[in-house]
């Protein structure tokens, strides 16, 4: 697929690596569509930023572990847009817990944004794209799909699950739609670190990688951009972590 004038749907993209997905595709000629979550994030900034590169943007506060939400927010994109080519599930949360201290609520909370949010996107979406000739949509996982992490559990399963959910979606709409994963290593810190943690933090992550650095999100970002290119790319899981995943 060409991406020049396509029409991109990012979750979560305000910020981090969403945002970078979204600048990068729009430097590309994509319009962009984008959600965020939390009001304090940047989304009017994101929101300037892409507009600046001369592409349409329009942008919506969504609650991706809702399924209403995220139907109104693809058919809204259709309406501003007229068309819907590429979807990006980014958006995720990340809670860190002892498995014998999950409690069934924080369970539901991670199932529902890292899996149910993503399926019902791309559900959503898929109807879209089917009606009008194809379209790609790429899911966001991590490593924990693939290893055991501490205090991780319920991340874990739900980027497996991820993982599950684009193999079949891969599966049952081909060959109009293109559907892969994307598994990133460290590819940026945490925010709000001390110098201290983020040195400790980057140290970590350069002696987990074979290639001994850090990723950036625009290797994320190259890896989607390639994806949606490749027109002969389905039902994959392309890791971009240094080679972590041998470690």
């Amino acid at each position: 697929m060409d991406i020049w004038g396509r029409v991109a749907l990012i979750t979560g993209a305000a910020r981090r690596v969403g945002r970078v997905l979204a600048l990068e595709l729009a430097k590309r000629g994509a319009n962009i569509a984008f959600t965020w979550y939390f009001d304090d994030e940047p989304h009017a900034q994101t929101h300037a930023e892409i507009e600046a590169l001369g592409v349409r943007v329009y942008s919506q506060q969504c609650d991706t572990s809702q399924p209403d939400q995220v139907t109104a927010l693809v058919d809204a994109t259709v309406r501003h847009f007229g068309q819907l080519d590429i979807l990006i599930n980014n958006a995720a949360t990340w809670l860190n817990k002892p498995a014998l201290e999950i409690t069934p609520a924080e369970w539901d909370t991670v199932m529902a944004i890292n899996v149910r949010g993503p399926f019902f996107t791309a559900q959503a979406a898929a109807k879209h794209m089917l009606q009008h000739g194809g379209g790609v949509i790429l899911n966001i996982t991590d490593l924990s799909a693939f290893q055991v992490w501490a205090n991780n559990a319920h991340h874990a399963a739900s980027k497996a699950a991820l993982v599950s959910v684009t193999k079949s979606l891969a599966y049952e709409l081909a060959p109009t739609i293109r559907v892969n994963a994307i598994a990133p290593g460290t590819v940026m810190l945490p925010d709000g670190l001390s110098p201290e943690a983020e040195a400790a933090k980057r140290q970590w992550a350069e002696s987990k990688s074979l290639l001994r650095r850090v990723g950036t999100p625009e290797d994320v970002a190259r890896t989607a951009i390639f994806l949606i290119e490749s027109d002969f790319a389905t039902g994959g899981v392309y890791f971009i972590d240094g080679g972590r995943a041998l470690v």
